[in-house]
């Protein structure tokens, strides 16, 4: 069956921001006005459990009013079609965030009229830049009282470092915003109500001082440059090319739609980032962010296809984002319940039909696509087939995991992967009833396997299940979640702090394993180096032995002891982290010497190399914002000294005061009650992880204590 639609119709995008930007509100808006739902559905009002908004539809995010998991819909506009992930702003799940970029062509920014900038927004832009993802601003809640369109421009030229091209201003703030005028068709937008259906009048942009005049200086001062504004957008859009630039300069004159491609070409390359301005809650805005969608991001494939590589992660070509080449799809989410699995999966090249068999070349294992789904956030459509740039989710395959590859087995390829962050916070997980161990173990593993920066392990010395993940709400709604969709019940303990262990300087030193009394002797000795490496280095191996001194073949199992013997450290049993181990010198014997006698000489090599070496206790450092009233951000700050933590930033933020500083972990549980007690609840925060640091000698006693506890 041939295409129904041109490649040049499709947009895959994404929606991402800060924790209650109004992502989830903007989806709505696009569901409506698209005709893809005939009802809204605002996040405040799915707090009582009986509705839901069509991408926030767990039990867990009605009641928190917060997105969790991030949510594929499909709908069109103007004859394109768009799939849409909407994602969640809480910094615990930056995973689906993650992900979903991953297998995005373009993302619209969300941002908060009034808090402009705010801390998870930086960590996602940081994530599309790493991806590659050309990206369109939306500064949304522009009828909120202290909100500051010239703020919210400023944070995103100087904190994240964007080329800003205005396409749209905004007409009025707070009560007073009417809407918004667009520099690019040269026209205003009036509305005249907040009704979803509400009309809005298009006028000159010459005719717009004459029919406005607002109270604030500052709204009133963008109606007056009106003119100048255009300029400045009309010059550097048009720069992006040379013939349209001269032309604009010699005679003022330009195409319109010369200036559309010029903005277009800036926008995919990354050259320049649009920012158009609304209030979707307000129903303002959405179907220009939408027009400028269509307009300004990229179609699949436009921006280059994705990475192919070797085992090793190295890159070796790239599969482009065609129909008439081996079916190549990357897995990038997987969802489990009482029904099933859910493989989500962006198809790059090929097409994939109903009853095909691909291989998954990352396993090594054969997949047979039994179903094939489109997604409309918690329902499904059964399609006959997939081409290239599709988003889809495959039924019921057995050994696929998020970024697994799946490819034509007579032409197999590795996909570029993704890459997750290390866990810092861990819990014990036991079962309700006796009757549950069995079903909590399934429970747990199809959890893990859906969300890879969770972490399962068993603690040795207590056999308790430990759970990790990236916060304390990332792991209560987990086993939340276990009880609503898979039906098993569990205890969660005590949140517990990932520690890690390093060298405290380089070590050389030699052990020998000798075993030679009676039976088939074991001997082998190691001489090492163990230096310590850069925060994030990783465990590094490297076999400098000449001369034969270590036969060839037992260097893998040196190498193999190293990697399993950093697993648990010699202070507190935590994995030791950012060293490199440097095989120099050692001993064989020709009937004695073994694979396993080299191993167990390079274990207690290790062992005893790094209580030499003065070993360091590392604990996760987290960055934190705090944004209150001015009058109580004293007792924040003082706060943030007792828990052993320094401030890096203060200042305003709309008319809130913020504080921004980094804490270590281990003081931070419990923090929202002390901030509810001391702001008298008007304050709120955000935290994530940025860095390990040592733990200063004198509180390793005092923290291992409270650990154990």
């Amino acid at each position: 069956m041939a295409r129904k639609k041109s490649l040049e119709l499709y947009r895959n995008i994404g929606i991402i921001a800060h924790i209650d930007a109004g992502k989830t509100t903007t989806t709505e808006r696009i569901l409506y006005y698209t005709g893809r739902k005939h009802q809204i559905v605002d996040v405040h009002d799915t707090k009582d459990g009986k509705g839901s908004t069509t991408t926030d539809y767990l039990e867990q995010e009605r009641k928190r009013g917060i997105t969790i998991q991030s949510a594929a819909v499909s709908t069109e506009w103007k004859g394109h079609q768009i799939n849409l992930i909407d994602t969640p702003g809480h910094v615990d799940f930056t995973i689906e965030v993650n992900r979903s970029l991953r297998v995005l062509d373009g993302a619209v920014v969300v941002f908060d009229g009034v808090a402009g900038v705010e801390p998870q927004t930086e960590t996602n832009w940081r994530l599309a830049d790493q991806y590659n993802v050309p990206r369109l601003c939306y500064v949304n809640k522009m009828d909120r009282t202290g909100a500051n369109f010239e703020h919210c421009v400023k944070g995103i030229r100087e904190r994240l470092g964007a080329s800003v091209l205005l396409c749209q201003v905004p007409l009025g703030s707070h009560d007073e915003f009417i809407g918004m005028a667009d520099l690019v068709a040269g026209v205003g937008y009036l509305w005249k109500g907040d009704d979803k259906d509400s009309p809005w009048d298009t006028v000159p942009l010459n005719e717009i001082a004459s029919r406005v005049k607002f109270t604030t200086a500052a709204d009133q001062a963008w109606v007056d440059n009106l003119e100048k504004l255009r300029q400045e957008t009309l010059e550097y859009a048009l720069a992006m090319d040379d013939a349209a630039f001269d032309r604009l300069i010699e005679t003022g004159e330009f195409d319109q739609e010369t200036l559309k491609e010029c903005i277009r070409k800036g926008c995919v390359s990354g050259k320049l980032v649009p920012v158009f301005c609304g209030s979707s809650y307000r129903n303002k805005g959405v179907q220009q962010l939408l027009d400028g969608v269509i307009d300004y991001m990229p179609y699949p494939g436009e921006n280059g296809g994705i990475a192919l590589v070797d085992e090793d992660g190295h890159i070796t070509g790239e599969q482009g984002v065609i129909d008439d080449a081996p079916a190549r799809a990357l897995a990038f989410k997987v969802i489990n319940d009482q029904f099933g699995t859910l493989t989500f999966c962006r198809v790059y090249s090929g097409v994939i039909k109903k009853g095909d068999t691909l291989q998954n070349v990352t396993r090594g294992k054969k997949e047979r696509i039994g179903r094939i789904v489109e997604v409309q956030a918690n329902a499904t459509k059964e399609i006959d087939e997939v081409r290239a740039g599709d988003i889809c989710a495959f039924v019921s395959l057995k050994e696929t995991e998020t970024g697994d590859s799946l490819s034509d087995p007579a032409h197999p390829a590795l996909l570029e992967r993704m890459r997750f962050p290390d866990p810092v916070i861990s819990v014990s997980v036991e079962p309700k009833s006796r009757n549950d161990i069995d079903k909590l173990s399934s429970a747990l593993y199809k959890m893990v396997k859906a969300d890879p920066s969770l972490r399962l392990e068993m603690d040795k010395e207590t056999g308790q299940t430990v759970l990790k993940g990236m916060g304390e709400l990332h792991l209560e709604v987990t086993i939340d979640r276990m009880r609503t969709e898979l039906g098993v019940d569990a205890n969660m303990g005590k949140p517990k702090v990932s520690f890690r262990e390093a060298f405290g300087r380089t070590v050389e030193h030699t052990y020998t394993h000798k075993k030679q009394s009676g039976g088939s002797g074991q001997f082998a000795e190691v001489t090492m180096i163990f230096e310590p490496q850069a925060s994030g280095s990783g465990v590094v191996f490297s076999d400098e032995i000449v001369g034969g001194r270590v036969p060839r073949e037992y260097i893998p199992a040196v190498e193999h002891a190293v990697n399993v013997e950093s697993r648990e450290g010699q202070i507190a049993g935590y994995e030791v982290v950012d060293f490199k181990a440097r095989l120099i010198d050692g001993k064989f014997h020709d009937v004695d010497s073994s694979a396993l006698a080299f191993e167990i000489a390079t274990r207690q090599c290790f062992r005893e190399a790094q209580k030499l070496s003065k070993p360091k206790l590392l604990e996760p450092v987290m960055r934190l914002e705090v944004v209150t009233e001015a009058d109580y951000l004293g007792d924040v700050i003082g706060d943030i000294n007792r828990r052993r933590g320094t401030v890096s930033d203060q200042g305003q933020k709309g008319t809130q005061a913020f504080v921004q500083g980094f804490v270590p972990l281990a003081e931070m549980f419990g923090y929202i009650n002390f901030l509810r007690s001391a702001t008298r609840g008007r304050g709120t925060f955000t935290m994530e992880f940025d860095h390990y640091e040592e733990v200063p000698a004198n509180l390793v006693d005092t923290l291992m204590e409270k650990e154990s506890k």
